[in-house]
């Protein structure tokens, strides 16, 4: 994942998604470079548009975020629907056995 924030990093501060650039913003990170990794990222990223993959990429949890706080507000009624079902269920055999009590009492 770091290999992906560096060249997110060099790529929105203008320069260009490198090799040395990369290994570079690692190694100030702290973190040990592997050429292999970092040969595989930059192949991998020649030719795509970081900006339109970006604009895409932000664009998406929001049109995702709806469906899910709908289905957790849902998730989040059927507990206390449950709650109140359960107490009129204790109610109504509370009052039976209160019935019957009155039947032998």
């Amino acid at each position: 994942m770091e290999y992906i924030y560096a060249a997110l990093l060099l790529h929105s501060s203008g320069k260009e998604v490198s090799d040395d650039g990369i290994k570079k913003v690692l190694e100030a990170a702290g973190v040990a470079p592997d050429e292999v990794r970092i040969k595989a990222l930059v192949s991998a990223l020649e030719g795509v548009d970081i900006d339109k993959i970006l604009s895409q990429a932000t664009a998406m949890p929001v049109a995702a975020a709806a469906p899910a706080a709908a289905a957790a507000e849902t998730e989040a009624k059927k507990p206390a629907a449950k709650a109140e079902e359960e107490e009129e269920k204790e109610e109504a055999e509370e009052s039976g056995i209160e019935g019957l009590g009155a039947l032998f009492g």
